[in-house]
């Protein structure tokens, strides 16, 4: 296990517990962080040393779900 993939998996985790977090307090946008910083996790461990490029990919799709109104739907779906 390179240092890359213990960063991945550290992001990983950190982004379940702020999920989590968020779910318990009612904070729709800690939930969203939360998912963002999972997803962007599993991106830098699968790849490696992507994790720059990974943030960026995660941070463009809740970009994308923040311009369409999608955070609210998946916040209430969970």
């Amino acid at each position: 296990m390179n240092w890359d993939e213990f960063e991945g998996k550290r992001k990983r985790s950190t982004g379940s517990v702020r999920e989590r977090r968020g779910k318990l307090t009612n904070n729709n946008w800690e939930t969203v962080a939360g998912k963002k910083d999972r997803s962007a996790g599993r991106i830098q461990e699968g790849y490696g040393g992507v994790g720059t490029a990974a943030q960026k990919q995660a941070d463009d799709r809740a970009l994308a779900q923040r311009g369409s109104g999608r955070e609210s739907d998946a916040a209430t779906r969970l």
